[in-house]
Formats: C-alpha cells, structure tokens, sequence
C-alpha cells in the first residue's frame, strides 16, 4: 500500500462531512462548479426517498474529479443537478458563477449548450449522421461553426481522422464514445460531464477512453466531472468523490485502486 494509504485520516465534524487526506490537489485553481446545501428528494409521504441530503461540493477549474458511490448513493443524483440535467429540491448551484437552479428551462439550455459538455455511457449518437456530423451537432444546433484548427486536435486527439464519414453503426464501441468525447469538446466547454463513460465498453477500449479524458484535463486544460462505480476508472482522476445515502461521506485526492478499495471498503463497514 502507498504513503497515500498510509497517510489515510478521516476529521469528523458537525458541519463538514468526513474527509480523506490522501492525496493532494496540487496546481488547481477556482471553482468552476459550486453547490451549497442541495438537496434532492423523490415521491411523498411514506414513498418519498431522500436521494440528497445537502450536499456542499465545489468542483474546480481544470480538474479531473471522479464521484463514486454504491447504488442509491445519490452520485447519478448530484452529477445531473450540477449539470443542470434536473433541479435540486432546495439548494443553489452555480457554473462559472452563474446561479443556475433559478433559470427558467431557455435560460437553462441555453446555459448547458454554451457551459456544459456531456459524454454518456450509452454513447447517445444519432444514428443518421456521420461521424463528423455528431462531432459537429451541439455547434449546428447552436447555429454556429466553431473554431475549425480547434475541431482539427479534437479529431487528432480521439484519432478518428479516417472514420469521419463513417456512421456509428460502423463503428466500435470504443471508436463511437471517441466520437461522443469530441462532439462534448467541441464546442470548448468550461466542464465536462461523463456518466459512467467506460460502462459499455470492453477493458482495454475503457482503458483507451480514460485516458482520452485525462490527456483533456491534461493537455486541453478541460475541466472533468466523472461518474463511475469502477476502482481503475477512478484512478485516473485528480479527486475522489465518495457519497453514501445522499451525502459526502470521503473527499480525497488522487488515489491508487488498493486506496478506492479500502475508501469503499469503510463506506460498507460503516
């Protein structure tokens, strides 16, 4: 086990959540994400499920955080309240200082088109368009044509110049989320949003996609909010992001996968 692991303390207190000192976040900036007291509560009476339970979380500029988490932790929750994908029950959520939970749903999209890239594990391509053309959709749709050298490294980068034509039916799995990495790129958001990215993929085409993220975050500069339930994926990210039952339970920085096991081990133990 690591000088991280050995390091491993956990500080309780009244109002903050546990916080696992192990690793650092070194070189970061500010906030580019910040969320105050949210809460998320589902259904009524004796069906209502508490899915967030005033979570305080800022995530910052040029980063790669991870949120992990058992089922029903609340980890899908949070990353679509803070991507403005869903409305907290009571809290406040800013994007690159704008409040956005008061937005009316324009305002908000607008916000999301402009802020936001969005990278899912089901890929989410269109199915008639090319590769070049999903690469291309969220700057169509905007009405606007994009930095063309910028289009050019993203292309380079995801190493798809010679399947630009093709349509996702033709292409691998690894090569369709390269396609829905570009197209979250393309148009410069200040952050990035990956919901279980490697969840369809085979291990060695995951272990491809992460690092695409990470040479992002790393080369790019792009601020990187991952969800996942994988050790490995999670190791790639400057931060961790434990919840368990809607809360913060661990906040640590860069981790090895033994370190994620022993982090999730004490979450289950608990």
């Amino acid at each position: 086990m690591s000088d991280n692991a050995e390091s491993l303390t956990v500080r309780q207190g009244a109002a903050a959540p546990t916080t696992c000192e192990a690793g650092t976040t070194v070189g970061l900036s500010d906030a580019v994400v910040e969320a105050r007291d949210v809460r998320r509560d589902y259904g009524q009476g004796d069906a209502l499920v508490r899915a967030l339970v005033g979570v305080d979380i800022d995530l910052q500029r040029g980063a790669f955080t991870a949120i992990m988490g058992p089922s029903g932790s609340g980890k899908s929750t949070l990353m679509h309240i803070l991507a403005g994908l869903d409305r907290p029950t009571s809290g406040t959520v800013r994007i690159d200082g704008q409040e956005i939970t008061t937005l009316k749903e324009r305002a908000l999209t607008q916000l999301r088109r402009d802020k936001v890239g969005f990278i899912f594990q089901t890929f989410n391509l269109l199915p008639t368009l090319t590769a070049a053309e999903n690469i291309m959709l969220p700057l169509t749709i905007a009405g606007r044509k994009g930095d063309r050298d910028w289009i050019d490294e993203l292309v380079r980068t995801v190493e798809l110049g010679d399947r630009l034509t093709h349509k996702p039916a033709e292409l691998s799995g690894g090569q369709q989320q390269r396609v829905a990495v570009a197209r979250a790129l393309a148009s410069r958001p200040t952050v990035l949003f990956a919901d279980e990215p490697t969840g369809n993929l085979d291990s060695r085409t995951g272990e491809e996609v992460l690092r695409l993220l990470r040479h992002s975050r790393e080369a790019l500069g792009q601020t990187v909010v991952m969800v996942t339930h994988d050790a490995h994926a999670a190791t790639f990210a400057d931060r961790i992001v434990f919840l368990k039952d809607g809360a913060i339970a661990h906040d640590c920085g860069r981790l090895g996968r033994d370190e994620i096991y022993d982090v999730i081990k004490s979450l289950e133990d608990a």
